[in-house]
């Protein structure tokens, strides 16, 4: 069977018939990949560079002639690396093929050029169904970016620092409504100690290749989202997302400062006393002179509450701000009184607030 040629919209609808084989170098993986794909790399880093100054240097042939001697002595290995995904792959889709049926790949590489076109002829060669992405990888992050500016239905989950709201969304994710937890693709809180206890952030790059699927899958739903500053951590949410969210209704909870102070107390204790000051001191401007003095000096008294009420009080003046700042903000706030953070009875709030207005 002649090997097919897909578009990226095709793409997004087999994408999760069989397994997808980025066969970029390691480094173009690690950086940012469509999410789900398998890496089978033509050529190492190393490699990659090579063949790519001999394509600037001395021309297309020559450059042809270098990879296929990297190439020729892959060929054995590139094949029983991708029996191997299938393998994995078929593990984790029981009963997605019968046992008589050709063996399915996608396979992509940056541009759908010479890279993808070698390794596709090799497996349609042995034997497997292949599919390539035209134009690639590329394709798929022209898609990505195109996803940003789309109109979406979304609401806003907001509330001061230690509402809880990302708890709240995954809460309400569990019991049947469309979310989207930003914080959670960027592995970071959004605060200066938001990188406690996360794996590293993602790329920019990765972080709206995930982020940009996730709203392609909800596209016809409602979406949850919660109400964030344009940066978390060293990522950026893409402006023209963030300008949409920032038109939307806030479901803004609204919870006791203590309540408040006892949760953030819980979630961020047990790290390194270091760890608190030096990000004290990364706000240190923000937050003034006088404050991260007084903050510093109860963190190295053991006095975490009283640290923590400082740094609460900054950011509730600080989300205060961007709330009121947004254009038209009396029409889009509704506010939820919260006598506590109790996400069963906070769901059942913003369920019928959202039913008056339905």
């Amino acid at each position: 069977m002649p090997i097919q040629k897909i578009s990226i919209q095709d793409f997004l609808t087999h994408r999760n018939t069989c397994p997808v084989l980025d066969v970029r170098s390691p480094g173009e993986y690690g950086h940012a990949r469509i999410p789900g794909a398998y890496t089978l790399p033509l050529f190492s880093d190393e490699e990659r560079k090579d063949v790519g100054t001999l394509y600037k240097q001395q021309g297309k042939q020559k450059a042809i002639k270098a990879g296929l001697d990297y190439f020729g002595v892959k060929m054995r290995a590139m094949v029983e690396g991708a029996e191997k995904i299938i393998k994995e792959w078929k593990k984790q889709h029981p009963g997605q093929w019968a046992e008589q049926d050709d063996q399915p790949v996608i396979v992509h590489c940056w541009r759908g050029g010479m890279r993808s076109a070698g390794v596709a002829w090799l497996l349609d060669l042995y034997g497997f169904k292949v599919k390539t992405l035209v134009g690639g990888y590329k394709a798929y992050r022209r898609w990505v970016l195109e996803q940003f500016t789309q109109p979406y239905y979304i609401s806003i989950l907001g509330g001061y620092t230690g509402s809880r709201k990302t708890d709240i969304l995954q809460h309400m994710g569990k019991h049947g409504h469309a979310i989207i937890d930003l914080e959670g693709l960027a592995n970071h809180k959004g605060s200066a100690f938001g990188a406690f206890g996360q794996a590293p952030q993602p790329s920019q790059e990765m972080f709206e290749n995930q982020l940009a699927l996730q709203l392609y899958q909800n596209k016809d739903k409602m979406i949850w989202m919660e109400d964030e500053s344009q940066r978390i951590g060293k990522l950026t949410i893409p402006h023209a997302l963030w300008q949409t969210m920032r038109q939307k209704p806030v479901y803004f909870l609204d919870i006791p400062f203590e309540e408040r102070l006892a949760y953030l107390l819980q979630t961020y204790s047990g790290f390194e006393k270091e760890k608190y000051v030096n990000a004290v001191i990364r706000i240190q401007k923000r937050l003034g002179p006088l404050e991260t003095r007084n903050t510093i000096g109860f963190l190295l008294e053991d006095d975490y509450s009283g640290a923590f009420s400082i740094l609460l009080a900054y950011y509730d003046k600080t989300y205060k701000k961007s709330l009121y700042n947004r254009e038209g903000f009396e029409n889009l706030l509704r506010i939820i009184p919260c006598s506590d953070c109790d996400a069963n009875n906070i769901l059942n709030k913003l369920n019928a607030c959202a039913t008056q207005e339905s």
